[in-house]
């Protein structure tokens, strides 16, 4: 299979890809609040809101192969990039977080999670939003002029 195939193909499934992305970035988010019990601060419920809208934007995306769906999900992925970009500073910046509202129950720079020594719970979520941004911009905008509608 030659290489401009498999990228055609590739191109093809970015947003279905996407869609499991942000499916699985939300089970995950879940599973912490649920079943690990890690209370949620307010950044964490902002990047969520973001995140949950994405997988129902995507999932209609690419079950409608709608190639207009990028103009929903791509700002609000980069809403959710940027609010887990201020929560990483949050968490590793001394002082930042005074300037957030977040309650002493759930606050906004507790490691509830530290892998590698430096990948917490915003930095998988920023990752997440991230790739989803990126999926959304190599999906083919219009198949005629992307190549999609080629044998």
């Amino acid at each position: 299979m030659p290489l401009g195939s498999v990228w055609t193909q590739g191109k093809d499934s970015a947003l279905g890809i996407a869609c499991i992305v942000a499916l699985v970035a939300t089970l995950g988010s879940l599973y912490l609040s649920e079943i690990a019990n890690y209370p949620p601060c307010t950044l964490c419920w902002l990047q969520r809101i973001a995140m949950y809208s994405l997988v129902v934007i995507l999932g209609i995306g690419a079950l409608r192969e709608d190639r207009a769906i990028g103009w929903y999900a791509l700002p609000l992925a980069g809403i959710g990039a940027a609010l887990a970009f201020y929560h990483v500073l949050v968490q590793r910046v001394p002082g930042l977080d005074q300037a957030t509202s977040c309650s002493a129950e759930a606050p906004c720079n507790a490691m509830w999670v530290r892998e590698f020594g430096f990948v917490s719970i915003p930095v998988m979520a920023l990752a997440a939003f991230l790739l989803i941004a990126g999926l959304v911009l190599i999906a083919p905008t219009d198949p005629a002029r992307d190549g999609a509608g080629d044998s």
